[in-house]
């Protein structure tokens, strides 16, 4: 664990570095349950695929080393909003700056996580890329505002927070975010110790989330035109190709 301050706050943060030169750096956001052993076996996969990971407990600002499971759902969803959004990103950006000679960072966040990520691409400064993971419904407030740096989205199609129709109205809104369905899976489908881990849903989402890291961390940048922002694609298609499968929400529709 490292230290990191935000605002006179200490709060501490997992880290996770790889064997040899680092690619770039992933800071990881938390869910409801703190850094538990999910996230820290999250980070622990970015440092083995070669960047630093770290993830900050930004729970430690309320009260420090708490480490929750699903049964203390309620009790998380509380400590989130006495942590509040505004310090968070100031807690995030402490983390970025910690981590930014390690290369370009990218921010991953899972739950509420996802929603602080989303948050953060717009706001956090030193960001290559963000992606979130079946994050609240906080992000369809914010859905109006155009992405100012690559944004990609998994959603967990039997997510019981957010509606179908939510979705698509999300990627109808925001055709510059690259946004994935899951069906079947549901939230929380990404943690093994979970009991709605999907391991087919969440072997596919890594695989897309890696991709996404590396385009943006390691290779080049989005192209950036005039008045037209970042444009964020997890791939480009032909004209006349098939669609992509049913599961695939982006990138944009063509």
């Amino acid at each position: 664990m490292v230290e990191v301050t935000a605002s006179n706050v200490k709060f501490s943060a997992y880290r996770a570095d790889p064997e040899g030169a680092p690619k770039g750096a992933v800071v990881v956001l938390q869910d409801v349950y703190g850094v538990n052993s999910d996230i820290r076996q999250i980070a622990d996969g970015f440092a083995a695929a070669g960047y630093v990971a770290i993830a900050p407990s930004l729970f430690d600002k309320v009260k420090s080393d708490i480490e929750l499971d699903a049964a203390a759902t309620d009790e998380g969803k509380a400590l989130t909003e006495e942590v509040g959004t505004d310090w968070s990103l100031e807690a995030i950006q402490a983390t970025v700056d910690t981590v930014k000679d390690a290369g370009k960072v990218a921010l991953v966040g899972y739950a509420w996580g996802g929603f602080l990520a989303y948050t953060a691409a717009n706001k956090v400064k030193g960001l290559a890329c963000a992606i979130g993971y079946h994050a609240e419904e906080g992000i369809l407030d914010g859905m109006s505002e155009k992405r100012r740096i690559p944004t990609l989205m998994h959603f967990a199609e039997a997510d019981p927070t957010i509606a179908e129709a939510d979705m698509i109205q999300f990627r109808a809104r925001r055709p510059d975010v690259s946004a994935f369905s899951y069906p079947g899976a549901n939230r929380g489908f990404t943690y093994k110790a979970n009991p709605a881990y999907d391991a087919s849903a969440a072997e596919q989402a890594m695989e897309r989330t890696l991709f996404w890291i590396s385009q943006y961390v390691v290779g080049q940048g989005p192209v950036q035109l005039k008045n037209a922002g970042a444009y964020a694609l997890a791939k480009t298609e032909k004209k006349g190709k098939k669609k992509s499968e049913a599961n695939d929400m982006g990138p944009p529709m063509d």
